[in-house]
């Protein structure tokens, strides 16, 4: 089932002949030669960005401030590592790109999901969901500090103020705002949808869309109210919506889908019935090129990476593991030349390159990876999940 975007258009038009006559009394005189008012013409009001939101580096690229080593002053000490959440060790691998070795395992609590950049880069949070805490990590000594309680922190998200982390309680079905620092609950958000996931956040922040994985829908959240502003079940029987992913210029979202085996392409401030591209199957993560060109997107099912080109609108590449595997969730390194993925039911991260597709390294990390980061990363700071930069 392939669904194309519904549009519509509207075309007005008229034209209006005064004739004048001869005889015709003073008023009537006046009337033919008095001309009508033109009105000013409508101007779009220029959009403002979220209050205390950084401004985007170029309006026509929200990923022009993740160019190839663009380190922050902030995370430019770092040492470069891979940090593995493997869900059933309740452990995280951390790997040594250089490497591709295992140089220590860190234990954390139940069940961790994700490692999450913070917004002003300084730490990294592990989501432990069924253990309800975050495990912070230090990425300047790689050491893990005390554990603070957060419930169901199935997954993570800074507003792009830095204000307010954003968690997506999956099994509580809420999004709970809290202290971008201390983690103190400040608003929560209950929703419909089953299984909130994944988001991305529009180019101004105003608002973001979240994927609800259990029940097959999106949502539109407006960021300064903290309030669900649209809703909407996708066209797909049993979908099963995963990472979400703006484009460069802003003006589309992609959402993977696992069960339809693709990405949903949906225009975020319209907010109307997206179009769909196969790309394979259990299609599950999204991730940008340095040069902000391509989108590289992980099908778990088959063992694949499709690779969109957004300047043609098309897929151009689909890269195959050697011997499968089963590639979820990851990011980029810093000089975009490899792709990490976790390998979520083969106890494995495979490191992929970017420029032909080839696995450079398959490395055994603990039982079921999922949500890694690659870091540091290039950009001023982090909208969350493994590691959204702008």
């Amino acid at each position: 089932m392939r669904p194309t975007l519904l549009t519509r258009a509207l075309v007005t038009g008229g034209a209006l002949a005064v004739l004048a006559a001869c005889g015709a009394s003073p008023q009537d005189n006046a009337r033919q030669t008095t001309k009508a008012a033109v009105p000013a013409p409508v101007r779009k009001p220029v959009a403002q960005g979220l209050p205390g939101m950084p401004p985007l580096l170029d309006p026509k690229d929200v990923y022009a401030a993740d160019r190839p080593n663009r380190l922050s002053p902030v995370v430019r000490g770092f040492p470069s590592r891979v940090y593995v959440p493997n869900t059933e060790s309740d452990t995280v691998s951390v790997i040594d790109p250089k490497t591709y070795k295992v140089i220590e395992t860190i234990r954390v609590g139940r069940q961790p999901q994700h490692v999450v950049p913070s917004w002003d880069l300084k730490t990294l949070w592990v989501n432990n969901d069924r253990g309800n805490t975050l495990t912070p990590i230090d990425p300047r000594t790689g050491k893990a500090g005390d554990t603070v309680d957060v419930h169901d922190p199935y997954n993570l998200y800074f507003t792009p103020n830095g204000r307010y982390a954003v968690v997506m309680a999956s099994l509580d079905r809420e999004l709970v705002f809290r202290d971008a620092h201390t983690m103190k609950r400040m608003k929560t958000v209950p929703v419909s949808c089953y299984g909130v996931n994944h988001a991305d956040f529009s180019p101004d922040g105003r608002y973001f869309i979240v994927s609800c994985e259990f029940s097959g829908e999106l949502l539109k959240v407006d960021t300064e109210k903290m309030k669900v502003i649209g809703q909407q079940r996708l066209p797909f029987a049993g979908a099963m919506p995963q990472d979400v992913k703006i484009s460069p210029d802003g003006k589309k979202y992609y959402i993977a889908d696992m069960k339809a085996d693709g990405v949903w392409i949906l225009d975020g401030d319209k907010f109307t019935e997206p179009a769909f591209l196969h790309t394979g199957k259990g299609c599950h993560g999204l991730y940008v090129s340095r040069d902000s060109r391509e989108m590289y997107i992980s099908n778990r099912g088959e063992g694949t990476i499709s690779v969109f080109d957004f300047t043609e609108n098309r897929l151009t590449k689909k890269w195959r593991l050697p011997d499968g595997g089963s590639p979820d969730m990851g990011g980029v390194s810093a000089d975009g030349k490899v792709l990490w993925l976790s390998g979520r039911y083969d106890a494995e991260v495979y490191a992929v390159d970017t420029r032909t597709g080839e696995q450079l390294a398959r490395i055994p990390v603990g039982s079921g990876p999922h949500g890694l980061a690659v870091y540091p990363q290039p950009g001023r700071y982090s909208l969350g999940h493994t590691g959204i930069f702008r």
